[in-house]
């Protein structure tokens, strides 16, 4: 057994090499292990580090340290045109970059004042889930694969690729989507776009029942998630979780239930939600949402509104490419919005989206000009990850590796 830790850790700078030695003594004069935990590591899920100073396999502290993959996404969008800014959301969480998409295009029109059509809300609403379904998909096939079971993972992959072959289709990429424009979509949903969708919502259903017998009874899946880094309910709020991970401690918050946006109030699905916070409550809170996606995904392609798929918004939205060749006014449309030569109104918005992993927010202030003044991303990642040393101390090496994977922490996002 452990004995309880009386002095601070000692920071020590090594003159030569420029490397930090921690050491943790114990009153009988003996040092825990220190365990660089990144920023390398493969099992991180990403570029980033955790020093942990290890009794044994004991995790007795734990310090983590963001800023291996810093981008300044927020610095460079004060630099851009409004509508250039959407790739840039695209490489946060890039297990659903739509959504991220989505949620930027929203903030803007809701600055600008325009109102989508239907149909451009329900294709928006359809690629967001299954971006979610995508999304969730890794998170919980990579806890199996944390806790040692491989197969459901590359079955489950098979899937992502069919999904991704959507997103080929609506709008010619694959990972990093930049789907959709300021104003709707950039087109239409094609014939082949709906019979990949109605397709996927045939196949996957059963491969994902087949996934989730691998996992949700597994006697040794169970042990090494169930009890393991749990939060209370409280505590979540306290840290300012959201998403999977904060229904999983028994909060029933959904930002497309509490906040509606682009017509989510039309559909009909339910909110899953855990009681003990632990690994596997996230686990089965996410294959749970899995099936209310689907729900979502087959209510909006049945129901598919009529009309346009993009709002009446020329200062603003690209016309299309035949009428800039044949078109005058369309042709200055195009020069102006490319050049980003169009100023947005003054203002100050906040709009947020449930993303893959929780509420993802952009808050977005205008000044009048051609660029957003400031631009600031609330990432969900970004404050799962300051809970992670409460989580892991007391807890086995390997149970950090599980718990890193259950709040679906990604680096991307945590460090834009």
């Amino acid at each position: 057994m452990a004995t309880e830790i009386k002095n601070k850790p000692t920071t020590a700078l090594d003159p030569v090499r420029g490397t930090r030695e921690l050491s943790l003594r114990h009153q009988d004069n003996t040092n825990y292990t220190t365990l660089n935990l990144g920023p390398t590591h493969p099992a991180t899920h990403g570029i980033f580090q955790n020093i942990l100073q290890m009794d044994g396999e004991k995790i007795m502290s734990a310090e983590p340290t963001i800023g291996y993959i810093h981008r300044a996404f927020e610095k460079i969008a004060e630099r851009r045109a409004f509508y250039q800014i959407t790739p840039l959301t695209d490489r946060m969480n890039y297990c659903s970059a739509p959504i991220n998409n989505m949620g930027y295009h929203m903030t803007v029109e809701k600055l600008l004042g325009i109102t989508i059509p239907k149909r451009a809300q329900y294709i928006r609403v359809i690629m967001m889930e299954l971006a979610r379904i995508t999304d969730h998909l890794i998170c919980n096939s990579v806890i199996g694969v944390d806790s040692g079971a491989l197969s459901g993972f590359l079955y489950v992959m098979q899937m992502r690729e069919k999904v991704y072959d959507i997103y080929e289709e609506v709008c010619g990429a694959r990972l990093t989507t930049n789907m959709g424009r300021i104003g709707g979509m950039e087109r239409d949903l094609s014939p082949k776009a709906i019979h990949l969708i109605k397709e996927f919502l045939k196949e996957f259903p059963k491969v994902w029942s087949e996934f989730e017998g691998l996992l949700t009874r597994n006697r040794i899946f169970m042990d090494r998630t169930q009890g393991i880094s749990k939060i209370s309910a409280e505590r979540a709020l306290n840290y300012g979780f959201t998403g999977p991970n904060l229904r999983a401690a028994g909060v029933d918050y959904d930002v497309r239930v509490m906040n509606p946006y682009s017509s989510y109030e039309d559909f009909d699905f339910e909110i899953p939600v855990g009681n003990s916070g632990d690994i596997y409550d996230r686990f089965i809170v996410r294959n749970a949402e899995v099936w209310e996606s689907l729900k979502i995904v087959e209510q909006a392609i049945n129901n598919l509104p009529e009309g346009s798929y993009h709002a009446d918004a020329p200062h603003y939205y690209l016309p299309p490419k035949q009428e800039v060749y044949r078109s005058m006014e369309a042709l200055i449309y195009h020069f102006k919005i490319v050049m980003g030569e169009i100023d947005a109104p003054v203002g100050e918005v906040y709009h947020s989206v449930e993303g893959g992993n929780g509420e993802l927010g952009f808050y977005l202030i205008s000044d009048g000009g051609r660029s957003p003044y400031r631009l600031h991303f609330r990432r969900p990642c970004f404050i799962y990850y300051q809970a992670y040393p409460e989580l892991i101390i007391g807890s086995q090496l390997s149970d950090a590796i599980l718990t890193l994977s259950s709040l679906n922490v990604i680096a991307g996002e945590l460090d834009s």
